[in-house]
């Protein structure tokens, strides 16, 4: 006789503020967790890019190297490599290691707003506000791009990669999938600038957040809007959106200061955390663990489901 397998767990939220980084780079433009979700990025205001042990609270190095702000970092699979742009209009490939700069990649005509490694970071691809997104190779010694996509009519606000699929949102108000197998390009119009964009864990769905204050979620295949979710603030400033680890909610960052997440399926508001008293710049939600990084200003808070508890505390 078969046993009936255990319910899975109510996937929780985090709602506990476990780290509070003070990050020392001015205005923090971005926080990135790695692949694995042990170590995290942060893009600050004084040019500089940051690698954090997020979960015990420490600074492990600062890379220097762009000319202006740094708006948006990745890491490699591997841990080994960091693409990142600024405001300089350039696209840096760093050494984790060393801390040097192995190649910096110039062609954009404005600044670059959001960089993503394929997954064998054998290519940086690249969103810029000069309304194009640039593929460089990381293995060659080219100075030019091996790919320009340049069908958007506004800059690019977010760029994300599948394994065969690239997906940017634009301020001219669409969401562009490009299938690099198929050689496709499908677009959707969601009509107010696109702020952020991302894929489900499933990669069935596309989320995007755009500056009429609403979080949108699409069939990527067919581009039927399944969801739609309201109740933050987001008019003026380039705000993220994410996915919870299990697909179950979807978040977004606010002007008031709040991350607000809603039930993917209900759409009914599921949580309003209070993260700081300005905008809530940037957002990261942990590949695997119901844990999300908030940058407000100049630091970056840490926070976990109520039922975790820190490592050393005796309750």
């Amino acid at each position: 006789m078969a046993f009936p397998r255990p319910r899975p767990a109510r996937p929780e939220l985090p709602r506990q503020r476990v780290q509070t980084l003070q990050c020392g780079q001015g205005a923090v433009r971005a926080a990135r967790f790695n692949a694995d979700g042990n170590y995290c990025l942060t893009c600050g205001s004084d040019k500089t890019l940051k690698l954090w042990n997020p979960h015990k609270g420490t600074a492990l190095r600062t890379y220097q190297g762009h000319g202006y702000e740094v708006l948006d970092a990745a890491g490699s699979f591997d841990n080994s490599q960091i693409c990142s742009g600024g405001a300089d209009k350039a696209v840096a490939l760093w050494d984790v290691t060393t801390g040097q700069v192995v190649r910096k990649y110039r062609g954009h005509a404005g600044k670059v707003n959001c960089v993503q490694f394929n997954e064998e970071a054998t290519v940086i691809v690249s969103g810029s506000i000069d309304s194009t997104v640039r593929c460089w190779d990381c293995r060659s010694r080219r100075p030019d791009p091996i790919q320009v996509l340049d069908e958007a009519k506004d800059g690019i606000s977010s760029v994300k990669l599948s394994a065969h699929e690239i997906l940017t949102g634009s301020v001219d108000g669409r969401i562009r999938r490009y299938d690099l197998r198929m050689g496709h390009l499908c677009s959707d119009y969601i009509g107010s600038p696109i702020t952020s964009v991302c894929f489900s864990k499933d990669g069935q769905c596309v989320l995007a957040a755009s500056l009429d204050s609403t979080l949108r979620l699409l069939d990527k295949d067919t581009g039927e809007l399944l969801g739609e979710y309201t109740g933050h603030r987001s008019t003026t400033y380039r705000l993220d959106c994410v996915l919870s680890e299990q697909d179950t909610h979807v978040g977004c960052a606010s002007e008031d200061g709040h991350v607000y997440f809603w039930d993917l399926v209900e759409g009914s508001l599921a949580l309003s955390l209070p993260v700081g008293q300005g905008v809530v710049q940037s957002l990261a939600f942990h590949p695997r663990l119901p844990c999300l990084l908030a940058a407000t200003q100049g630091q970056v808070t840490l926070w976990r489901e109520d039922t975790f508890q820190p490592e050393g505390d005796p309750n």
